[in-house]
């Protein structure tokens, strides 16, 4: 196999983590949505700690995307 394809390859398999990355974001703010929706008091305490998960589960999406940097330009 080519070096430059399995370089290509390397970092494609490493995108798969975006698929489960944009899943996690789709539950989580689903279930915010939802938990507002029941209570919309508890709107100031829920929606901190959904931006906050939101934040740490986009992290996993900006390191996936540097493992496929890593790979392509190294």
């Amino acid at each position: 196999m080519d070096p430059a394809a399995a370089k290509f390859l390397g970092a494609g398999v490493a995108m798969i983590a975006l698929a489960g990355v944009g899943l996690g974001i789709g539950q989580l703010f689903s279930s915010m949505v939802t938990a507002i929706g029941r209570n919309p008091a508890s709107q100031k305490q829920i929606f901190p700690i959904g931006i906050l998960g939101f934040a740490m589960t986009e992290a996993v999406a900006l390191f996936a995307l540097l493992v496929a940097f890593l790979i392509l330009f190294s």
